[in-house]
């Protein structure tokens, strides 16, 4: 028999609704990277995205156990999508929505997972991730929202397109806006990467 570990998504989840646990910390370990830093880019506070985090996977285990799952063969968008929608309906519950501000907390590259490098390149990359968070940041929220989707989650155009409910165009088009407003941010202060 394969290890969990190479089976495919559709596989976990057809071993977890038979009873297999491990499948289900399988497809856990295998996105919660991703999951944890689309919300935490979406709600840019750790203590908040760690309990939407939760509640997405409680939500996922509450489908899964109810036989609702219908995404064959697409977790991660599935899964990106309940996360997406936590966030919407945290920020309507608080009657506020994500506000565009720069933010010094560095906790989100405690989530990425980078190669050992010596003191002096984890410095000079975490600077450059802080530059281009706080360039992200300060997008409007659609661009931004994209940017996140594309580039942290590693969605297609498609699946941004599904998630945002807005059409591939429309996505492509705020990729687009959303890097030329970046570019000229580099270039009006002066930042290198």
């Amino acid at each position: 028999m394969k290890s969990l570990s190479s089976l495919t998504d559709q596989q976990l989840v057809h071993q977890y609704v038979e009873g297999n646990t491990e499948a289900l910390s399988t497809l856990v370990s295998r996105y919660k990277d991703k999951i944890y830093t689309s919300i935490y880019l979406l709600v840019k506070d750790k203590y908040l995205a760690e309990d939407l985090f939760q509640d997405v996977f409680i939500r996922i285990i509450d489908t899964l156990n109810g036989g609702r799952y219908t995404e064959e063969g697409k977790f991660l968008p599935w899964a990106l999508r309940i996360a997406h929608n936590m966030c919407v309906d945290h920020f309507r519950k608080v009657k506020r929505s994500p506000s565009i501000k720069t933010s010094d907390d560095r906790d989100i590259f405690e989530v990425l997972n980078f190669n050992e490098a010596s003191p002096e390149q984890k410095m000079m990359q975490n600077q450059s991730h802080d530059r281009v968070r706080k360039m992200i940041d300060m997008l409007p929220e659609d661009q931004r929202e994209v940017i996140i989707l594309r580039h942290y989650a590693d969605l297609s155009f498609k699946e941004i397109a599904e998630l945002t409910k807005c059409s591939i165009n429309t996505a492509l088009g705020r990729m687009r806006y959303g890097l030329i407003n970046m570019r000229k941010m580099m270039v009006e202060k002066q930042i290198a990467l």
